[in-house]
C-alpha cells in the first residue's frame, strides 16, 4: 500500500501515521480493518495495531455503534465523496461513552475504483461537555428570567401555574412539566392542577400519591412527603420508577426532578419536570430549579393572600439577583484562581458609580452585570483558565471570544438593564484597542467603561496563576497612565478619588 501511494516503504508510511496526534484506521471493501495506528488500537483495548487486522466494528467495544459506523462507511464508498468533521459517540473498552470528531474518505486503487475507506478522528469529549454545560446554563438562565417575569405580572393562580409549566417546556427545553397539590384525604392523592408538554394521558394513569407506599415513593410524592427535592436521573434504571417506567419511556421521559412547593416549611405541592435525556439534572441546574420552585411557591402564596404588589416585586427582584449570584458561583467554581473576582469587581463598580452620581436603579444593573461579567468563562477549557504560564496565541484568541459568548448567553434574557451589552463591551477600550469589536469612546456604554476600569484594578491587585499580585500602586499607575487613552477619564478620576478616600479591601469585602 505504501509503495503504490508513493511514500516509500510501508514502514515509513506507518511511521508517519504513528506520529499523527489523531486516531487513524483503514478498512477494505467488506469493512474489515486492515490497519491503524497505536492511538486507535489503544482506544479499542488492543495491545497493538496488528491485533486489529481482520476485525469489524461488530467485534469492537463500540459494537453498539457498529450499525451506524457501517452505514457511514458504505455511504462514503458508494458515493466516492468524503464525509468530514462530524461528531459521533463511541463506547470505550472500559464501557464509557466518549465523543469523536470524525472524517472518512474513500480509498482508490487505480482501475479497481473504491477498495476501502480511510478514517481519522480525534476525541472531543471535554469540548462536548463544555458545550453541553453552556447550553444548560443558557436553558436555566432563560427559564429563570422568563418565570420571574411571569411571577411579577401574575394576577391569577391557575394562569400562573400553566404559564410556568409552559415556560419550562418552551423556554427551558424540557419535555414536560406539571404542578400537583397535596390532597389530605385518606389516600393522600397528588392532584394535578397545571401541565404542559408531551403528556397525552400520562398523569391520568399515573395515580400519584404522597403516602408512604410504593406509588408514593416516586419523586413527586416523596418531594411532598419529605419537603426535599427528588431527582430521578434514569427512568430505565431507577427501581423506584417501576410503576411509571413503561408509560414514561413511551413519551421519551428519561429523567425527572420533583421540587416541593412550600409555605412555612411545609410542602403543599410539587413542580415536576421531565427531560429527554438521562442524567439531565446536574447539581448547578438543580440549585437553579430549586430557586425557581421557591419563587413559584412564594408567588402562589402571594396571590392567595393578596400581598401588596410592591412586596412581591421586591421579593422577586431579590430572587433575580440570587439567581445571578448562583450563576456567578457556578462560573467561579471552574476557575479557583479567580474565585470572588466577579463579586469584588462588582463592589468596586458600585463605589465608582456612587462617586459618579448614578441615580435610581441604574447602579443595580451595573452591579448585576459585574457579578456575571465572566459568565462566558464556562466556554473556556479549565486548563486554559488555570494555566500557570503565558497563553500562546491560539489560547489567547480563544480567551478573547469570551465576551461575545457571554453576550450570546444573556442577550435574550429580559433584564430591565442592558446587561448583555455591558458584559460584551467590558474589554473594549476607548482608543479602539480592545475586543471583541474594537469599539471607541462613546460607542460603549458608561457602565461598560466603569466595569473595564474596575476589572483591571481588581485583576492587578489579585494573585493569578501566571503571576503574583502587582498591588494597588501598580494598578493606580496603570489607570492613570492610560487615562483618556484606554480608559474613560471620568471613570478613572472617580476610581482614583474613591481609592484615595477608601481602603480597597474595605470596598471589596
Amino acid at each position: 500500500m505504501g509503495e503504490q501511494a508513493g511514500y516509500g516503504t510501508e514502514e515509513v508510511l506507518q511511521g508517519i501515521i504513528e506520529s499523527l496526534p489523531l486516531r487513524v484506521f483503514w478498512k477494505d471493501r467488506e469493512l474489515r480493518y486492515l490497519g491503524c495506528n497505536s492511538r486507535f488500537s489503544r482506544d479499542a483495548g488492543l495491545k497493538s495495531p496488528q491485533a486489529l487486522v481482520g476485525k469489524t466494528d461488530f467485534d469492537m467495544p463500540w459494537k453498539e455503534q457498529a450499525e451506524a459506523y457501517r452505514a457511514d462507511d458504505e455511504q462514503v464508498m458508494a458515493s466516492g465523496v468524503a464525509r468530514l468533521n462530524y461528531e459521533e459517540p463511541q463506547t470505550t473498552s472500559e464501557g464509557a461513552t466518549i465523543w469523536l470528531r470524525t472524517s472518512k474518505v474513500p480509498l482508490y486503487d487505480g482501475d479497481r475504483g473504491v477498495v476501502g475507506i480511510l478514517g481519522i478522528y480525534e476525541e472531543i469529549t471535554e469540548l462536548r461537555l463544555t458545550q453541553e454545560a453552556e447550553q444548560r446554563s443558557k436553558r436555566a438562565l432563560r427559564l429563570l428570567s422568563a418565570c420571574n417575569s411571569a411571577l411579577v405580572h401574575a394576577t391569577d393562580e391557575a394562569d400562573l401555574l400553566t404559564e410556568i409549566c409552559r415556560l419550562a417546556v418552551e423556554a427551558g427545553g424540557y419535555r414536560m412539566a406539571w404542578v400537583g397539590f397535596a390532597e389530605h384525604g385518606e389516600d393522600k392523592a397528588v392532584r394535578p392542577v397545571a401541565e404542559y408538554g408531551f403528556e397525552k394521558g400520562y398523569l391520568q394513569a399515573a395515580d400519584i400519591t404522597w403516602a408512604d407506599s410504593e406509588r408514593g415513593h416516586g419523586p413527586t410524592g416523596a418531594s411532598i412527603r419529605t419537603g426535599s427535592t427528588q431527582v430521578n436521573q434514569d427512568f430505565l434504571r431507577n427501581p423506584k420508577m417501576a410503576p411509571w417506567r413503561e408509560q414514561a419511556l413511551k413519551r421519551n421521559f428519561h429523567s425527572s426532578i420533583a421540587l416541593p412547593l412550600k409555605e412555612g416549611g411545609q410542602a403543599f405541592g410539587s413542580l415536576t419536570i421531565y427531560a429527554y435525556e438521562p442524567n439531565a439534572f446536574a447539581a448547578d441546574e438543580v440549585k437553579l430549579l430549586e430557586e425557581l420552585a421557591g419563587d413559584l411557591a412564594y408567588g402562589i402564596v402571594t396571590l392567595r393572600t393578596r400581598t401588596e404588589l410592591t412586596v412581591s416585586q421586591q421579593r422577586l427582584a431579590e430572587s433575580l439577583e440570587g439567581s445571578v449570584m448562583a450563576i456567578a458561583a457556578m462560573v467561579e467554581s471552574r476557575d479557583p484562581y479567580t474565585a470572588g473576582h466577579q463579586r469584588r469587581v462588582a463592589a468596586l463598580c458600585n463605589a465608582i458609580a456612587r462617586r459618579m452620581g448614578f441615580s435610581e436603579d441604574r447602579p443595580q444593573g451595573l452591579h448585576l452585570a459585574a457579578v456575571i461579567h465572566d459568565l462566558d468563562k464556562i466556554h473556556i477549557p479549565a486548563e486554559i483558565l488555570s494555566k500557570p504560564g503565558k497563553l500562546n496565541d491560539i489560547e489567547f484568541e480563544l480567551v478573547k471570544t469570551h465576551p461575545q459568548v457571554g453576550y450570546d448567553i444573556l442577550k435574550d434574557i429580559a433584564f430591565p438593564w442592558p446587561i448583555a451589552d455591558i458584559v460584551v463591551q467590558h474589554h473594549e477600550r476607548i482608543d479602539g484597542s480592545g475586543y471583541p469589536k474594537g469599539l471607541k469612546g462613546d460607542e460603549t456604554l458608561c457602565e461598560a467603561r466603569i466595569l473595564a476600569v474596575a476589572d483591571v484594578v481588581e485583576s492587578m491587585v489579585s494573585h493569578r496563576p501566571y503571576r503574583q499580585a502587582l498591588g494597588i500602586e501598580a494598578a493606580m499607575a496603570e489607570i492613570r497612565q492610560q487615562r483618556g487613552i484606554k480608559y474613560d477619564a471620568a471613570v478613572v478620576d472617580a476610581c482614583v478619588a474613591t481609592l484615595s478616600e477608601e481602603n480597597l479591601a474595605d470596598i471589596m469585602s
